[in-house]
This record gives C-alpha cells, structure tokens and sequence, in this order.
C-alpha cells in the first residue's frame, strides 16, 4: 500500500519556514516551488521547485547522480542511469521530445505494479525523444516485472516519424499516443543488448502491449541483440516504419514473436524464435499491406506444434534462411491473400513445405541471455529434406512425426547425435525416418560415438524406425507400393546407392501399420548394392529388426535384441549378404531369428549366430525361399529350421551342403564374439 504523504510534507515545511532553515540560511531560503512547498533536498522526495529528488530548482547543489531510483512521470531533458542501482518502473516514464535517456550496460529496471495498474506501466520514447541502451554480452540492460509474470506490464514503447499507412501523427492503441510523419529515416537512438520479460499488458479486448512496441520508428535507430521472453503477447510489433533489427532472441511470447502492420518495410537479421508453451499464436504474424519487409536467417523451433507463419490480408515478405522445425503448420495465408507476396528461398511460399532446413541461426549466439535455451538445443525434426542437411551432433533432436529426405537431398547424421521419437499415443504409424527413391543418407556413427535412434517413451513400437526406398531390383516390380505410406520403391539399377550406415543404434521401433504389417527397426525396400550398411544394432524392436525388400543391398556387423517378431527377414527376392550377426532372445513370443519368405533370390548369411534362452524357432523358410548360410551357430531354439509352406529344402545351402532334413543337426559352426558389439549393448 503506498502512503499518502503530500499533506503532512506540505505542513511540515510550512513550520520548518518558520522555525529552522531548510537547506540554507533564512537569508538564503530556497524558493517554494509552484504549489508553495519549500523543497528540502535530502528528503529523499521530489518537493517545491526540485527537478529530480533532491536535486535541481533551488537544490542546485545536490549532484545529479542522486536522483531516485524510481521511475516515473516525464523526462524533458537528458538523464543517465546508474547501473550500480536497481529502478523501479511506477505507471509510465515518458521520454518527450527533446528528452534522451541513457541507459548504461547492466542497468536492471524493475516494474513494480499492483494489480489494476499493469496498462499504465511502461517505459514510453515519444516522437523527438530518444533512447540509448548501451548494454554489452557481459552486461546486458534487463527489464522485467517483479512479480515474474506475463502480462505485468507494458514493456518499452517507441514512437517515430517515420512513414506508415496509417498516416501522420495517427493515434496508437497506447493511451492516445501520436506517432508517423514523413521522416523515414527518423532516429529514435539506440538500443543494444537489452533483455524484455514478463510484458504484454492487456489494453483492451481487441489490444495488448508487446515486450518491444515499435510505432512508425525511422531507419536512423538502431536494434541490435534484444531478447523479449515470457510476453503476455508479441515480442516485437512493428506498426509502420522502416526500422530495422539484428539478433533478435524470442521465447514463449504468448501471442506472436515478430509482428508487423502498416506497412512496415524494414529488415530483422538474425532472429531464433523458441516455442516450448502450448497456445501460442505464430512465429510470425504479418497484417494489412504489404511493405515487403525482409527476414534474412530466421530459425524457429516448436516442441509443441502451432502454426510458424501467418500473413493476414495482402501481407508478404521476402524471407532468406528459413529454418522451421516443430510446427504444424509452416505457411497459413489467413485471408487468402497473394503467396506471390510470400518469397521464401526466391519462390513463392509454399504451406505444403515444412522449410525444415538447418538452423540458419546459432542459438549460442543468444548466451548473453541467460536463459535456458536447452528446449531450443532440442531440435524438432519433421517435414522433408529437400536439399542437403547435415545435424549437430551437440543438439538432441526430437522426431516428430515422419521426417522424409527427398529425391536429390542427402541426410548426413555425424556421430554420437540421438534422435529421439517423441510420439504422443495413436502418432506412431507416423512417426518415422524415411528415404525415398533418389534421396541418401549419411550416418557416420563410430566405435566410441555411435549414432543413435530411439524414443523419449522407451517401449517397443513406439515410431516406425528407419525406412530406405531404393531402385534396385525387386519381384515386386518397378514403382512397387510400399506397406509404409503407399511409397514408391522398385526399378532396374542393382547399383542404386542411398548412402552409408555405420555404427547405428535403433530401439523401440516396430509401430503398428495394420493387422497385416508393422514397422520394423530398419526397413529396406529394394536398396541398391552401392549403398553401405556396417555396424547396425537393433534393440527391443516390436516386429523386425531389418526386413528386407527385393534389392541387393549387402550389410556386415549386425546386433540384434529381443525383436518381438523376426531379427533378420525378407521377401521379393532379395539377394544380398548378411556377414557377421548376432542374434540374441531372452523375451518370449517371437517369432524367429530369420524369415525368409516368396520367391528365392538366393541371398547369403555368413557368420550368423543365434542365442536364444527362451525357446522359439530359429530359422523359418515360406513359399520357395531359401538362403546360402555358412558358419551359423545356434544355440537354445526348440526348432532350429521351419519350412513353414514346405518349400524345397534344397534351397537352404548350409556350408556348402543342402539340407535334406529340417532336423539336420548341421548349424554348429564357431560363434561370432558378442564383444565386437560393444558399442551397442555398454
């Protein structure tokens, strides 16, 4: 509760006039001030003719550098801050034309409002004022509310005279203020390294303030490095002008993070945007006519979904370095205005792309903040890959949903990256890696940092794991379907190449497509022989480790770990080699080590070893398939060898030798050294 305090000072002085001198001798008494009142200079108030508290008028000996450190009413003339003092922001400072206010490196300025007075709050530079924040990387500006909230008050307002299309001297939607003129290249200071929190102060139904308000400002100010946090409503909002910003940080702005209208036509370089709170509005929100103003490297990432881009009316902007990743929806174009109005990447924008691109924008770069960006450092994956991407390693990355490499896009993973599926219940059918037919990928897993694909839950079928479509051949033919998607896979080109696998980490995989078919921990449709894959484990898996698709694809060091269904099958005539794999069971109800089912296209395993201390069957043989094995070691099965269709055991090749019984004891051979995978089971 704030004490009224007026009248008793008012008495007060009138005695002291009469019995003791105030700040002088009775000869030499400072004049009363407008409302009669004797100033007193130490009282710590501003009082009679003083300017500031205890300062100025007749107190003309107190130093300037003893103004109070509450803020508030009116600045006419320069003033400087002390960043050894902590302000405190009461209703509204304005700073009026002709009034500049200097605010050094590290100043921290608090609002402290009651309830009821939030709108009132707020730090105002009117037309012909002036703002300098000198804040450094080390030593930042911050303004923010005590109470720690969004909404607690109106962060810092800036009116200019520059051009918008609501004319000159229109009225803002803050108390009536008067801002735009003619003068685009209008100069309202500058402002560097200054963290916003905890504004957006709801005007009225229709209205609310922003962290940072930028109305008509001219091109002549300077933004540069700002940080607008935990905002009731946008963290900039540009009504007209031709500003322009760089290094722009935005995190959970409840409403929007950049929003322009009127025809703003300035530049924001550099800007991250993090969303990790559900219902906010966009990443971008664009209204009325288009000025085209430019975003040049924009990256914004969404662990809760939402919409990234939205433009209202004939709005556009021409946007480089796009990087979305986590949003629903990348483009929503609200009132069927013009794409042509939306240039992205020098095309029109396009809402069926996900622009989930490298992040154009390194989020350490923001440091300075002091936040926990950590949420940011877990990037979303999601959308296609359209042209070449390589991840970060340092980064964790959440799949959300399906994330697909493109014809002519390579995918590179460098080692010791995690992807984590983060799948919410009845998303796992559409949460999953794929590869289409002339798409690649890179995983350059190693030893000691294997690259490792999982998910946030931990249970089998949780996502749809890795899915690679080739050319190669397959009995499905050319064009086939896949069961994943209705993807296309199948050609003529045996040498087709998707890239290289190596020292990879499935788990949890194995989602369920329908009653007919699932997912698998790698799933190979008609992959081409050029294409490498080494060192592969698959863990708790709830269908296949791998399953193979025609193709002629080979693949050497596989681990496999309690699959619910098969460790190593295929079909369509696949026909390449499996040398050194290790199966291992120790979960009850699966189905088999191998299955092999349709036609024989004759494929090789080569040092294959099976463990099972649970029982099961371990080699499982349909229709006419088949395989060459040499060197097979299994140990723990009740059946060794099932002809499920009773298909020619000719067709099994077992060191050499066909098989003339089921039950020919024959599969002895030197076990392969589960150490050699220990990178995948430490």
């Amino acid at each position: 509760m704030k004490l009224k305090t007026t009248n008793f000072v008012k008495v007060l002085a009138m005695v002291a006039a009469i019995t003791l001198a105030s700040c002088s001798s009775d000869d030499n008494a400072p004049d009363p001030g407008p409302d009669g009142e004797a100033p007193t200079c130490t009282d710590g108030i501003k009082n009679g003719d003083e300017t500031g508290v205890d300062c100025g008028g007749s107190c003309t000996a107190c130093d300037a550098t003893a103004e109070g450190t509450t803020l508030t009413g009116t600045l006419t003339e320069e003033r400087t801050l002390d960043a050894t003092k902590t302000y405190s922001l009461e209703k509204s400072y304005s700073i009026e034309a002709g009034g500049k206010l200097i605010i050094p490196a590290g100043t921290v300025i608090n609002a402290t409002v009651e309830s009821g007075d939030e709108t009132e709050t707020f730090i105002v530079v009117q037309k012909g004022g002036e703002i300098d924040i000198q804040g450094t990387e080390a030593a930042p500006v911050t303004m923010q509310s005590t109470g720690g909230e969004p909404g607690e008050w109106g962060g810092l307002v800036i009116l200019g005279d520059a051009t918008t299309t609501a004319g000159v001297d229109a009225t803002a939607e803050v108390s009536n203020f008067k801002y735009g003129g003619t003068a685009d290249d209008d100069n309202s200071g500058s402002i560097k390294y200054l963290i916003i929190k905890h504004a957006g102060a709801q005007i009225n139904a229709e209205s609310q303030y922003n962290g940072l308000t930028l109305y008509a400002v001219g091109s002549g100010t300077t933004i540069d490095n700002v940080a607008m946090i935990d905002g009731e409503d946008d963290g900039v909002e540009f009504f007209g002008g031709t500003v322009s910003a760089s290094n722009l940080y935005f995190e959970n702005n409840q409403d929007d993070s950049i929003d322009w209208t009127e025809g703003w036509n300035g530049t924001v370089t550099n800007a991250y945007v993090l969303h990790t709170e559900e219902g906010f509005s966009t990443a971008v929100e664009a209204d009325k006519d288009n000025g085209n103003p430019k975003l040049i490297n924009f990256t914004a990432v969404s662990t809760v979904g939402g919409t990234a881009l939205q433009f209202k009316a004939t709005s556009g902007a021409t946007i480089t370095g796009l990087s979305l990743s986590g949003y629903d929806t990348s483009i929503d174009m609200k009132d069927d205005g013009p794409l042509a109005n939306v240039i992205i990447e020098g095309e029109a924008g396009n809402p069926e792309s996900t622009y989930n691109n490298n992040a154009s924008v390194d989020i350490a770069i923001f440091d300075w903040v002091n936040t926990d960006t950590s949420a940011g450092e877990s990037s979303i994956l999601t959308g296609t890959v359209t042209s070449d991407r390589t991840l970060d390693a340092s980064i964790s990355y959440l799949l959300s949903t399906s994330l697909s490499v493109e014809a002519g896009a390579t995918l590179t993973i460098p080692a010791g990256t995690k992807i984590s599926a983060q799948v919410e219940s009845g998303d796992e059918t559409e949460t999953f890696i794929v590869v289409q037919k002339g798409g690649m990928i890179m995983v350059e897993g190693t030893e000691a940092n294997p690259v490792v694909m999982t998910s946030t839950n931990g249970n089998a079928g949780d996502w749809g794991g890795l899915v690679i479509l080739g050319d190669a051949t397959t009995t499905a033919g050319v064009d086939a379907t896949a069961e994943v998607s209705n993807f296309k896979y199948g050609g003529t080109a045996d040498d087709d190449n998707s890239g290289s696998i190596k020292y990879l980490i499935i788990e949890n995989a194995g989602a369920q497509i329908n009653a007919e078919s699932q997912y698998n921990g790698l799933t190979l449709y008609a992959v081409g022989s050029e294409t490498v894959i080494d060192n592969v484990a698959m863990i708790d898996g709830d269908d296949d480790g791998v399953e193979f698709f025609g193709g002629t694809v080979s693949a050497s060091n596989l681990y496999f770990e309690n699959n619910q269904d098969d460790s190593i099958d295929w079909t369509e005539g696949w026909n390449g080699t499996v040398t050194t794999s290790y199966v291992v069971h120790s979960k009850e109800g699966f189905s088999t080590a191998v299955e092999a089912d349709k036609a024989n296209g004759n494929p090789k395993l080569i040092d294959f070893t099976a463990v099972s201390t649970v029982g099961g069957t371990a080699l499982q043989f349909k229709a006419t398939s088949g395989a060459t094995l040499t060197n097979v070691s299994l140990t723990g099965y009740d059946t060794n060898v099932d002809m499920k269709d009773a298909g020619p055991l000719a067709n099994v090749i077992v060191d050499e030798t066909a098989l003339t019984t089921a039950e020919d004891d024959v599969f002895n051979g030197t076990a392969v050294d589960v150490a050699i995978f220990a990178w995948a089971t430490k």
